[in-house]
């Protein structure tokens, strides 16, 4: 064997190592995402019973929510049913240009923003105040009380018209019948536009309020006892507890209800507009908004693209604001914010 190995020597047939070639490193932002997917599929190994609970609702979301935004491009196409959605003609924002340019477009923009506003603001005082109410109610009628405020939200709006309509009838609607009992002329709400702001601001807080009061109600319930103790202790009213416990542990939940209901601002109740005022065109300045506007616009016109371009006019102004408000509470306090 040695003489083989120095014969290969001589001859320069002797095995030598190769090198191997040197690797390039991967960059950091290669390596970064493969840390973070894998760590995403560990977390749904750990997680994975809890994310098939999940798939009905990512499912119902997916097909009802996402698959559905391909539509999107309708607001910018002149739309015919013929040549479909990809084959009809490209318009660009002329959809926009139309809407913007109506004589109407100021009216319901300011209604749809003004009736919201005064829904978000009545509904979570009176909802906040019954709330404690309910909590310092300790008998066998607070479940009845539950009850009844949280029945109407289960109410259709077309239900809730014709109860709107039984009082608000001209010849005999239960409010023309007791004003005729006092000697008052019978008013006809249902062209008098004046009145309807109000009216709609108190038959939304009659449908919204219980279950706002039900979301408030669960949150005192989370409050600590100790706290009242204590200020039981040192004298305190049933007033005072509520104004410096209740509300301002109940901030972060109300900021929270708060900014997703601002995210809707631009986006009306169109039962509640259309149905309550019976679609009385003596009212459109006080009751018409963006959703009852383009509704009658589809039925009457047939405009498709035009409803398209306002559905996603209101839906980009909504994540705006949200993405506002939001910003603004994380501004105050970072700890009641969102994200």
């Amino acid at each position: 064997m040695l003489n083989n190995v120095s014969r290969s020597v001589e001859t320069g047939t002797a095995h030598r190592s190769v090198p191997e070639p040197e690797r390039t490193p991967a960059p950091p932002g290669a390596r970064k995402r493969k840390s973070v997917i894998r760590r995403e599929l560990q977390h749904f190994r750990n997680n994975r019973e809890l994310f098939l609970l999940s798939l009905p609702g990512i499912l119902y979301k997916l097909i009802f929510a996402y698959i559905p935004m391909v539509g999107l491009i309708i607001a910018f196409k002149h739309y015919r049913y013929d040549l479909g959605i990809f084959g009809s003609e490209w318009v660009g924002l002329e959809n926009f240009r139309y809407l913007f340019s109506t004589d109407t477009a100021w009216r319901i923009t300011r209604n749809t923003v003004l009736y919201n506003a005064a829904y978000i603001v009545v509904t979570t005082v009176a909802a906040l105040l019954l709330a404690i109410f309910m909590n310092e109610i300790r008998s066998k009628w607070s479940k009845f009380y539950q009850t009844a405020l949280f029945l109407p939200h289960f109410l259709s709006w077309v239900l809730v018209g014709y109860v709107a309509y039984a009082f608000l009838n001209h010849s005999d609607g239960f409010i023309n019948r007791t004003l005729q009992m006092f000697g008052i002329d019978p008013v006809s709400w249902y062209q008098t536009a004046e009145a309807w702001p109000a009216i709609l601001i108190l038959v939304h807080l009659w449908k919204a309020v219980g279950f706002n009061t039900l979301i408030y109600f669960a949150g005192i319930i989370g409050i600590n006892s100790e706290y009242y103790e204590a200020a039981r202790i040192d004298g305190a009213t049933k007033w005072q507890m509520a104004a410096k416990i209740t509300v301002p542990l109940l901030a972060p939940l109300v900021i929270i209800l708060l900014i997703l209901s601002i995210g809707s601002m631009f986006r009306g109740d169109f039962g509640l507009h259309y149905f309550i005022p019976n679609n009385s065109g003596f009212l459109y300045g006080s009751t018409d908004i963006i959703d009852t506007y383009v509704y009658r616009a589809l039925r009457e016109i047939g405009n498709v693209s035009m409803s398209a371009a306002t559905g996603f006019y209101q839906s980009v102004v909504g994540f705006v604001l949200v993405l506002v408000a939001n910003g603004i509470v994380r501004k105050i306090n970072p700890d009641h914010s969102l994200w």
